[in-house]
Order: C-alpha cells, then sequence, then structure tokens
C-alpha cells in the first residue's frame, strides 16, 4: 500500500495528467470545432484535373507551379474564391495585356466544373478564401420579416446594405453600382448583373484595384446585405424616367446641354425666321 501511494504521489503523475487533458481538449476540439463551410467538396480527382486545366491554359503567365512570372502574379494563397470570380466572370484567362482584365461574362472559356477543379487545385497551394455557400449569398426578400438571430426587419437590413455600399464601395461603384473611372486607365466597373457569389468573392479576394473586405470589416452578415442592396436596385422600378446611366449630374448635366439646350437654341432660330 506504502508503494502504491508513492506511485501516486510521483512528480510525474502531475506532467502526465496534465498532458493528457491537453490531449483529450485538443482531440476535441478539433472534432467538434466549426469549419469553414465550401460550396463543393474537393476530391483528389477534381485537384488533378485542376492541375492539367492550369498547366495547358494558365501556367504559361502565372508559372508551372503558379509561383508568378513577370506576366503574371503568382497565385499560392489567392485561395479557390480569386479563381472562381476571376474565370467565373470571364476576366480569365486573360486575351492580352491590359491595364485591366475587363469582365465578360458572355465569354467564360469552362463551365462550372472545370471552375470548380481550377479553383480546388489553387486552393490545394496554400490557404486562402473559399468559395463561399449558399448562407450569405443569397439575397435577403424585402419585407417585415425578422429572421432568427436578427433585430431588424428584412427591409431594414436592404436599407442598412445600402448604408455599407455607400460608405465603402460607392466612391468607385457609384451609389447605384453604375461603376466609374479609376487612375491610369483603370475602372470600377458596373455590378449591375453581377451574380451575388461573385460579389461576395470580390469583397473577401480584392480583385485588381479593390480592397480586401474581411470579416472583421464587413461581417457575413453585412456582406448579405449589400449584396441584398444591389438585388434591390437591379430589380427596382424606376419611377422617375430616364436613369442616364445613373452617373448623377454628369450625365444629366450633359443631357440638358445636349438636348434642351439645343432644343431652346432651334425654337430660337425657328421664331426668328418666322418673324422674318
Amino acid at each position: 500500500m506504502k508503494a502504491l501511494a508513492a506511485r501516486r504521489r510521483h512528480p510525474a503523475a502531475i506532467a502526465v495528467l496534465i498532458l493528457l487533458g491537453l490531449l483529450v481538449t485538443g482531440g476535441a476540439y478539433s472534432f467538434l470545432a466549426p469549419k469553414q463551410a465550401q460550396a463543393t467538396t474537393v476530391t483528389a480527382d477534381s485537384v488533378a484535373q485542376g492541375k492539367k486545366l492550369f498547366i495547358g491554359n494558365c501556367a504559361s503567365c502565372h508559372g508551372l507551379n503558379a509561383q508568378g512570372t513577370g506576366e503574371g502574379p503568382s497565385l499560392v494563397g489567392v485561395g479557390a474564391a480569386s479563381v472562381d470570380f476571376q474565370v467565373g466572370t470571364g476576366r480569365m484567362p486573360l486575351a492580352g495585356p491590359a491595364v485591366q482584365a475587363p469582365q465578360n461574362p458572355g465569354k467564360v472559356k469552362f463551365d462550372e466544373a472545370q471552375i470548380a477543379a481550377l479553383s480546388a487545385y489553387v486552393a490545394s497551394l496554400a490557404p486562402g478564401p473559399a468559395v463561399p455557400d449558399g448562407e450569405y449569398t443569397t439575397p435577403i426578400a424585402p419585407g417585415d420579416e425578422v429572421a432568427a438571430g436578427q433585430t431588424l426587419t428584412n427591409s431594414q437590413r436592404i436599407a442598412r446594405g445600402g448604408e455599407i455600399f455607400r460608405v465603402n464601395c460607392a466612391m468607385c461603384h457609384n451609389f447605384a453600382g453604375a461603376g466609374g473611372a479609376l487612375t491610369r486607365g483603370k475602372y470600377a466597373p458596373a455590378l449591375t448583373g453581377t451574380t451575388p457569389t461573385h460579389v461576395y468573392e470580390a469583397m473577401i479576394t480584392g480583385p485588381q484595384s479593390m480592397p480586401v473586405f474581411n470579416d472583421t470589416n464587413i461581417t457575413p452578415a453585412g456582406k448579405q446585405e449589400v449584396i441584398s442592396y444591389l438585388d434591390a436596385i437591379d430589380n427596382q422600378t424606376n419611377v422617375g424616367g430616364m436613369t442616364l446611366g445613373n452617373l448623377g449630374p454628369v450625365s444629366e448635366g450633359l443631357f440638358a446641354w445636349v438636348f434642351l439646350l439645343g432644343l431652346m437654341i432651334a425654337s430660337a432660330v425657328w421664331l426668328g425666321k418666322k418673324a422674318a
């Protein structure tokens, strides 16, 4: 009995108990901790297919291992979301050198499965933003409903999305998402018709001149509200007449000078000839 008690009080027993406790706690956390949701399940076959597509279509600019070259940046660590955005909007593969890669949804080179494979391959190189699932990319329907976990109605959340957009995005994309000119030949593209997934991906990857809005800057719920605001603009009925591209005083002033002032001059000339 004395020998057993001595073994129980051995100094190493405390260290062993602490080590076992850490192992159990760490294992339980890794098993139960929430993981980042992804729209697709990545398999070894999709990664292998993506690598073949990458070597055949992208490696000439981005390098055989996506490490980057003088013609294109490194893609290590950009994540699947960046690839899905660039390829899914028709920006990549780039047809030729340009100040900015233009969006071209009508000429997307790859189908959805191929884009998913390319995204999986680039994502396998290093951790990066994943393609978002539908939880935060589905636009909020207007109304007085209050979703679970929310304190505002759907319409109030859409209005808050407009506030977030005007504070963070309107200086480049225009208050209505009509786009606008930047420096050195670059421009902020129009957001009309852009899919909610691509809007979300642009916010978390920061393509070209756009800054990155991570979850600390704008929460996933906030990003959904921005997407909902843009969707509401796309689907609203304009009761004010011609929008003139939603470009504000520039297009409105041009319209006034060219058409209204021109009409006034033509009327003055006609009246003068009639009087003569």
